[in-house]
Formats: C-alpha cells, sequence, structure tokens
C-alpha cells in the first residue's frame, strides 16, 4: 500500500510541475508579444486596425479613431513621388539638352522675305500668354511644395524656406482655378485647328524637318507637334485641374481616402504635365526660329509660313488672290 501512495503522490507532483510549466510558457509567450516598453501595445495594434467605433459626429471618418490612410500616404508622397519626380524632371531636361547638342535650332532655309502673314489674333495671344504666366506660376509653387524639404532647405535653411512656402502655398491653391480657366477656354477656340488628320502622323517621322534631311511633311496652320501638345495640356490639365479643385476645396463631402488619391494623382500628372512641356518651351525659344515671333507679335514671315505651315501658307495665298479679285474694279 505504501508503494502505491508513493507512485500516486509522485504522478500528481509530476502532474503539477507539468501544468505549472504550460502556465509559465502561456503567460511568457503573452509577455513576449506584447510590447514590454509599452504595455498597451497590443491594445493599440487593434485601434489601428481601423475597427469602427461609436461617436455623434456625423462628419465621414469620424468614427474611426486612428487613421492609417495619412500614414500610408505620407510614405507614397514623401518616397515614391518625390524621389520619382526628380528622376522623371532630370531626364527631360538631360533629354531637351541632348535633342539641341546634336540637332541643333531649325533654322529658316530661306531668307526672310519681309512678307508678315497673320497667324495669331490678339485674344489668342493674350489667353496663351495669360496660360503661361499661370502654368510656370503653378510649375514653380508645386514644385517647390514637393521637393522644397530636398532642394531648398540645405540651401537657404528652414526659416527663409518655411515662408516662402506659405506663399507659394497660397498662390498655388488661388491660381489653380484660374490656370483651368485658361486651359478650359483655349481648349474652346483653338479645338477646330487641332483636329487630328492622318497627315499629321508624317510629322512625327522627322519631327517636321528638325531630323534628317528629307523633304518636309505638309501641315496646316497647326503641325502634328503642335496638336500632340495640345492634347496632352488639355488631358493633363483636367487632370490637374478636377483632382486639384478637390483638395482645394473640401467642402463637397470628400472622404479623407480621396482626398490622399486626388493628392497623388494631382502630384504624379502635374510632374509629368512640366516634364513634356519642356519639349514646347524648348521649340517655341531656341528650338525653331520664328516660332516665339509667331506668338508674340501675332505674324510670321512668309518664308517661315511656307517652311513649317504649307498647306496654311497655300490657303493664305489663295484668300490674298480672293481678295485681291474683290477689290479689283469693273470694267
Amino acid at each position: 500500500m505504501g508503494t502505491q501512495t508513493g507512485k500516486r503522490s509522485i504522478r500528481v507532483l509530476a502532474l503539477g510541475v507539468l501544468l505549472l510549466c504550460l502556465l509559465g510558457g502561456i503567460y511568457s509567450w503573452q509577455a513576449v508579444s506584447a510590447d514590454i516598453k509599452n504595455p498597451h501595445a497590443n491594445f493599440w495594434r487593434v485601434v489601428r486596425e481601423g475597427i469602427p467605433g461609436f461617436t455623434k459626429v456625423t462628419t465621414a471618418g469620424h468614427h474611426i479613431l486612428i487613421q492609417n490612410g495619412g500614414e500610408n500616404w505620407r510614405e507614397i508622397r514623401n518616397g515614391l513621388l518625390m524621389r520619382g519626380s526628380q528622376w522623371i524632371l532630370a531626364l527631360g531636361l538631360i533629354g531637351m539638352g541632348l535633342f539641341y547638342f546634336f540637332v541643333g535650332s531649325d533654322k529658316l532655309e530661306k531668307p526672310r522675305s519681309g512678307v508678315k502673314i497673320e497667324r495669331f489674333t490678339l485674344r489668342e495671344r493674350i489667353l496663351h500668354w495669360y496660360t503661361a504666366l499661370l502654368f510656370v506660376i503653378m510649375a514653380v509653387t508645386g514644385l517647390s511644395l514637393l521637393l522644397g524639404r530636398l532642394a531648398l532647405i540645405p540651401i537657404f535653411g528652414h526659416p527663409a524656406v518655411s515662408g516662402y512656402l506659405q506663399i507659394a502655398k497660397t498662390l498655388h491653391n488661388y491660381c489653380g482655378p484660374l490656370l483651368l480657366a485658361g486651359i478650359f477656354l483655349i481648349f474652346v477656340i483653338w479645338v477646330r485647328y487641332n483636329i487630328p488628320r492622318k497627315m499629321d502622323l508624317q510629322w512625327f517621322k522627322n519631327m517636321g524637318g528638325m531630323i534628317g534631311h528629307g523633304p518636309r511633311p505638309p501641315a496646316g496652320k497647326i503641325n502634328g507637334g503642335e496638336k500632340g501638345w495640345f492634347w496632352l495640356a488639355v488631358i493633363f490639365g483636367a487632370g490637374v485641374g478636377i483632382t486639384g479643385l478637390l483638395l482645394d476645396f473640401p467642402i463637397w463631402g470628400q472622404s479623407r481616402f480621396l482626398m490622399e488619391i486626388s493628392h497623388i494623382i494631382h502630384v504624379t500628372v502635374a510632374v509629368l504635365f512640366v516634364t513634356v512641356s519642356f519639349g514646347h518651351i524648348y521649340v517655341g525659344t531656341i528650338g525653331a526660329e520664328g516660332v516665339f515671333e509667331g506668338m508674340w507679335t501675332g505674324s510670321v514671315d512668309a518664308v517661315w509660313a511656307q517652311q513649317h505651315a504649307g498647306l496654311w501658307y497655300q490657303e493664305k495665298l489663295r484668300e490674298g488672290e480672293a481678295k485681291s479679285k474683290s477689290e479689283t474694279p469693273l470694267p
């Protein structure tokens, strides 16, 4: 009997030790899984899962205590967008520089004739320069807001850059709707000249004669390259304009998620818009002789019209002949 009682006691003792080990392991696992520095870490992890709670505030999103979307947006904005935009802008500038270095400016092939042909009316030129000025303001202020931390603060310091960015943000917010209005008016006035046609594809084969030595492709008042820029400006302008309005006026019930997505789209399209504009600015200044003159004064030399817009030049000649015949007195 004594032997059996002893064995039973040993079994009970072993079972008790085993249970103590199991309980100790469970408590130890819970302690390790929790953040020792913050005993409430597991509680806040649950909170960050976005489980909605109860609140009397009816504004969208206020029933969730901690919004993870803001942190995700910040990571994309300060990571991918900031790094990617630098490369895109740099590649655009490098490409423009290499094109000028290897191709050079597109000069007139014949001496100027002195005969001027009106290409743009005063109303069209005012609209163009109004939109161009606002575009430059928006590009400079927008890139400053995006890249100021990387490009400006190391050079000018926090106090100066902070004051400048406050002004830049105000200008950006107020000039945005004005730029959108300008792009809309440009679309209304010039869309009839920018309908794509099959002959426009020939322009891109040698960039309107800027590349190679072949004959210049036929072109109307607006060539294939100008039409391409027109439609890109309209599409990109609509993209930055609509998303910009959503960011400018958060009074239409936009959710945080919609605002974050709008900002990502806004920045992406804006950087592409600015990069593509390098080509338009290049051709309009040093890339082709006589282009800037046409938009500044409204008139181009007849030699320029014949070289760059042959079909339009022939049309103007026919209009001139018809006008001279109508003015000739009857016998």
